[in-house]
């Protein structure tokens, strides 16, 4: 059963105010190869870099933007070290869900005075632009967030980054911001991480489904959503439930060897135009069967687009009490079936898709089968 519980206020109570995500670090065996996929496959611009032309001897990152979503893909350029092991164990992968703040160093003690494991106590960084300080906590699995504090920066994007030149290679879709991401824990895991939302970082619960929400003749999961105080940093958590045959939550945490970033969902104001654009740019999605749109309208009502047009493009959608979402889901991005992303637009609704589920996970469990991970 789904309950929408979350208020998105501020209150008083807030003691980790948070503006946003500030970006999304991935470890990558190949940043610049995976760079120019995201540029080319989602159209985000190359902004900046850091590597040994900037006197990073241990790494290189690319720094991709399209709207207020920001992607950061940083390679080993050694077989050991930290960054080497993720990739190794992992794949490619979410490192660092980073958070915008104005002051990190209260966000680093407040978290980890509440009983967050600091991973990289404050400290400050800068260059001509100005400085920055930042400081990071550990979550689920090897995934960590680093508070940002850049109010006195106005450089690319952190000291030691190299502004890279306009960026003609980049095709824009119409993504503007992150809407929500999702992590997939362990068996019984989904309530200590909600705990550690809560309890360490002041989120509340927003939205609730169990496995009656979430399940379909073979597998099933739950889900909790956790929000921060005024609602711009959503992160619903995942674990496997009792199913006849391997849910998606098991192959991932299979392939990824352990908890990780599911997916990111990021925001359009266009669904029909930037699906198009993704598709024709390379972007491979998840697909339904016709019924779906046969009894959609009798399910949501009225809406403003071409029914045609989304069955076209295997958009889904879904209402609620305040109005009504599209959404839709690529493939993983990746040959490990982990990582993938949502295209999501919102026309009232602040909900996650309900009535979509069963049909979602249909379409991901024929891909499963497909791999022979069913």
């Amino acid at each position: 059963m789904s309950t929408l519980l979350h208020p998105e206020i501020t209150t008083e109570k807030d003691f980790l105010p948070l503006n946003g995500t500030d970006h999304v670090e991935f470890y990558v065996a190949n940043a610049r190869q995976a760079a120019y996929f995201y540029r080319l496959g989602f159209g985000m611009r190359l902004v900046a870099y850091a590597g040994p032309e900037t006197g990073v001897r241990d790494r290189a990152s690319y720094v991709l933007e399209q709207g207020k979503i920001r992607f950061v893909l940083t390679t080993p350029l050694r077989p050991d070290g930290e960054i080497a092991e993720h990739v190794r164990i992992h794949g490619d992968g979410v490192r660092d869900v980073a958070l915008w703040v104005d002051d990190a160093r209260q966000a680093w003690k407040e978290t980890t005075r509440r009983g967050a494991r600091s991973v990289q106590e404050p400290f400050e960084i800068k260059d001509e632009y100005g400085r920055v300080r930042v400081a990071s906590i550990a979550a689920y699995g090897d995934t960590i967030h680093t508070f940002v504090e850049r109010g006195a920066y106005r450089g690319a994007f952190l000291p030691g980054f190299r502004a890279m030149p306009e960026d003609r290679l980049a095709r824009p879709t119409g993504l503007r911001y992150i809407d929500h991401m999702v992590g997939n824990v362990g068996w019984n895991e989904m309530n200590r991480w909600v705990d550690f939302y809560e309890t360490t970082m002041g989120f509340s619960l927003y939205q609730h489904f169990d496995d009656k929400d979430i399940s379909t003749e073979y597998s099933a999961l739950m889900s909790k959503v956790m929000a921060n105080g005024n609602g711009r940093v959503k992160f619903p958590i995942n674990e496997p439930a009792e199913g006849r045959k391997k849910s998606q939550i098991e192959e991932y945490l299979e392939f990824y060897h352990g908890p990780g970033v599911q997916h990111i969902a990021m925001v359009t104001d266009d669904i029909l135009y930037t699906v198009a654009k993704l598709e024709e740019q390379g972007v491979a999605f998840l697909t339904v069967p016709h019924t779906y749109y046969t009894e959609m309208e009798g399910r949501v009502g009225k809406i403003d687009e071409p029914v045609e047009e989304l069955e076209k493009l295997g958009i889904l959608v879904d209402r609620d009490d305040e109005g009504y979402m599209l959404q839709i889901f690529t493939k993983p991005v990746e040959d490990r079936p982990t990582l993938f992303f949502e295209i999501i637009q919102r026309k009232g609704s602040r909900s996650f898709g309900k009535g979509n589920f069963k049909a979602l996970f249909e379409a991901i469990e024929r891909e499963q089968a497909a791999r022979g991970n069913l």
